[in-house]
């Protein structure tokens, strides 16, 4: 069987774990072992973050929404039974949006709810 030497295959595959590296600080740029680690961890914690921003987002509608109830005179919990109750289906992205943008809208939710 015939010799395959894979010189330029290696070069491509350092070039490649270092175009996704670039930018990074000191040897984790340009050294090729630190570089492997580097955007292995990167791309754990790239997916752990998406993982995480999704919480983050429903629990800042939550607190939007919850200031808004307040001011009307209901906690949060009450409100999302009564909304439950009535079987209005917005959900939480859009009633925290609608309680910051436009509260007159969202005191006649609250409103609808009492009935």
């Amino acid at each position: 069987m015939p010799r395959v030497k894979r010189g330029m295959m290696h070069i491509k595959h350092r070039r490649k774990i270092l175009s996704r590296t670039k930018g990074f600080m000191w040897g984790r740029k340009s050294n090729i072992s630190q570089a492997i680690i580097a955007r292995t961890k990167a791309g754990a914690h790239a997916y752990k973050g998406r993982k995480l921003k999704k919480r983050v987002n429903r629990s800042l509608w939550q607190v939007r929404i919850g200031a808004a109830a307040k001011q009307l005179g209901i906690s949060y919990s009450k409100l999302i039974d009564r909304l439950n109750k009535a079987n209005i289906t917005l959900n939480r992205k859009v009633l925290s949006e609608i309680a910051a943008e436009y509260p007159a809208v969202f005191g006649k939710i609250v409103d609808a709810t009492k009935q």
